[in-house]
């Protein structure tokens, strides 16, 4: 559907031809904004409730400078992962309002600042898999959720888990990220009632296999309550995790 689609469309609902329901209905198939280089979903929000997020590793710098004017010029709040330092001082030099964390590597634009609900306990096993938890962090807050951070409690030193396991049962949600061989999702999927999101990360000696072997304990926790995404994938989780915060808080109301 283009542009004067969407003006006919707004016509037949004012002279009553179409209803609002079924308006809105076609307004949730809307497909995108071409840009040549990206097909920019701006309309994924009003069928998903998140907005399209922008994976950087890769693209051309030309292709990231078009589609953040866009995001720019729409004054619409977007998020991007895996930026580099150098994609982000290109970017940060043309939209000052850009804000970039070198340890998650995440970039955001931030026109409308949600008010944060519910509480998702982001931790981690190691001071080494803080890069990966932090943007499991970042990506909850973007989306609207309230991350409490719960680093380097992994079982090597058990006691500092226990130290915070009143506050870990508070939490809608659990995300555990953990490398080496990620037991950190079991142990507490074992202790707390709330669903667990694990990551494993790619930290690690040699046989951890570049986070496989974390990855393969996760997925065969005898723990119930286990969700496992991607090796390092910080970003997937912090999704899942915003959507179990917001079914729990939308019950709530």
């Amino acid at each position: 559907m283009e542009s004067m689609d969407v003006e006919k469309l707004l016509y037949q609902v004012k002279e009553g031809s179409l209803s609002i329901e079924e308006a809105q209905k076609m307004l949730r198939l809307l497909p995108y904004e071409d840009l040549g280089c990206a097909r920019l979903d701006h309309h994924r929000r009003l069928r998903t409730g998140f907005s399209e997020v922008v994976f950087c590793q890769g693209k051309e710098p030309e292709h990231l400078k078009r589609i953040w004017r866009n995001f720019r010029d729409r004054k619409e709040n977007a998020m991007g992962t895996r930026a580099s330092k150098e994609q982000a001082e290109l970017l940060l030099g043309e939209i000052p309002e850009l804000m970039y964390d070198p340890v998650s590597r995440i970039l955001k634009l931030v026109y409308q600042k949600p008010e944060p609900i519910g509480r998702i306990a982001v931790c981690s096993a190691g001071t080494a898999d803080i890069p990966v938890a932090e943007e499991a962090a970042q990506t909850v807050e973007f989306f609207g959720g309230r991350a409490e951070r719960y680093f380097d409690i992994g079982v090597a030193g058990i006691h500092r888990l226990l130290a915070v396991r009143e506050e870990l049962d508070t939490a809608n949600c659990i995300i555990a990220v953990a490398g080496m061989e990620g037991a950190l999702a079991s142990v507490l999927a074992g202790l707390v009632d709330k669903p667990v999101v694990a990551v494993p990360t790619s930290v690690g000696y040699g046989a951890s296999f570049g986070g496989v072997s974390a990855l393969l304990t996760m997925i065969n926790s005898c723990a119930n309550g286990i969700s496992v995404v991607n090796i390092d994938n910080g970003y997937g989780a912090g999704y899942v995790a915003s959507q179990i915060n917001r079914l729990v808080e939308k019950k709530d109301e």
